[in-house]
């Protein structure tokens, strides 16, 4: 009984001034969760007229990308499937800005240049990361309120065990009798969902607190097996004469090229353009629509072309262990996308039903405080 009265006060107190920020992660979370599908809907520059022909050399997208953003950086140029426009992403952190531009990845032709800071998706996740606070201050609080809601979901796992058979009856699901009052209702509603998304919700948590703190990402890593690091380093290029050029085919496309004939199956090819003389040409290569985990990251030396071996997570995917592949898949878990299409629409239900439980409980709280 002293342990229960503990977890129920641990439950309570944390519950309370958590709960708000819980909502607001759940349900930006909820918002988020069909965004690409949403915005391939509504985006029409992100599609094209298929072609019979290759398409253009990335030498090409890139050096129109940078016509039509000149003072921004170039990040890399993202080739997809055969009706989808290629896109030239400009990324910096400070000063902070976020560009694609949309292309036409059989002509070059510029399609659209798009602010990624600005939108309706872009408000949903700067509150879901950062509860539109600077990053310095909400980045912490989320991450806070993430692990809380962890220590929360298993304190409620040991308040929801039933004590005998006949309570577990009413545990597992709504026997409500004609003109039940509101505040049973109430109850079994944050107990029944709360015991249904236990389990989802601490993958959710987990998941989360593996970006929120690096301290829990090496801890659950390590657990987990791993043993290489977490942390990507840029890959250098040993060479310092020029870079290879034959016929005016351009050290990015001879990579290119190279990997156009080992991944004749490839989903999409992501080319990271050398941003300094001593880097290396990074290529993303997506071996499945629709997920991240499963990408081969390879580097090249721009000098010799040769191929460069890292020793961290960002390899070959045949090449990561069970830790490595858990690690990667952390974004395709947290949003479902994992399990395609069904997994992103059950995620969405169970965040949606995660938003609903500090308002159950707070009701909980406030009809006994009035008692």
């Amino acid at each position: 009984m002293v342990v229960k009265k503990v977890f129920h006060q641990l439950h309570l107190w944390l519950g309370l001034p958590s709960g708000l920020l819980v909502f607001v992660i759940a349900i930006t979370g909820c918002l988020y969760a069909f965004q690409s599908e949403i915005q391939d809907l509504t985006q029409p520059f992100r599609f094209v007229e298929t072609e019979n022909r290759s398409f253009a050399q990335p030498s090409l997208l890139e050096n129109n990308a940078r016509h039509a953003l000149p003072e921004k950086q170039l990040h890399s140029i993202r080739y997809g499937a055969r009706d989808r426009a290629a896109e030239a992403i400009f990324y910096h952190y400070n000063p902070t800005y976020y560009y694609t531009v949309y292309l036409n990845p059989y002509t070059g032709e510029v399609l659209k240049i798009n602010d990624n800071e600005k939108g309706f998706f872009r408000f949903i996740l700067k509150g879901h990361f950062y509860l539109w606070l600077p990053p310095k201050i909400g980045q912490p609080m989320v991450a806070s309120a993430t692990l809380v809601f962890l220590i929360i979901v298993i304190t409620g796992l040991f308040l929801w065990w039933p004590k005998n058979r006949k309570v577990a009856r009413q545990r597992f699901w709504f026997r409500w009798k004609k003109g039940e009052r509101w505040p049973k209702i109430n109850f079994d509603l944050h107990n029944i969902v709360g015991f249904y998304t236990l389990i989802f919700g601490l993958i959710f948590a987990v998941t989360g607190l593996v970006w929120g703190f690096q301290w829990f990402a090496q801890s659950y890593y390590k657990v987990a097996g791993g043993k290489k690091s977490l942390q990507y380093q840029a890959v250098v290029s040993k060479s310092d004469t020029s870079p290879v050029e034959t016929d005016s085919v351009k050290a990015i496309d001879k990579v290119w090229l190279k990997l156009l004939d080992e991944y004749q199956d490839a989903a999409s090819f992501e080319l990271h353009p050398p941003e300094t003389d001593s880097s290396a040409i990074a290529v993303n290569v997506g071996l499945q629509e629709g997920t991240y985990w499963k990408t081969d990251y390879r580097y090249f030396d721009q000098y010799s072309l040769k191929e460069i071996d890292v020793d961290n997570l960002y390899g070959k995917l045949q090449n990561a262990g069970f830790a490595d592949k858990l690690m990667r898949m952390n974004y395709d878990i947290h949003t479902g996308s994992v399990l395609g299409l069904p997994g992103k629409i059950f995620a969405f239900l169970i965040s949606l039903m995660i938003a609903s439980l500090p308002v159950t409980g707070t009701i909980i709280w406030w009809k006994r405080r009035r008692r």
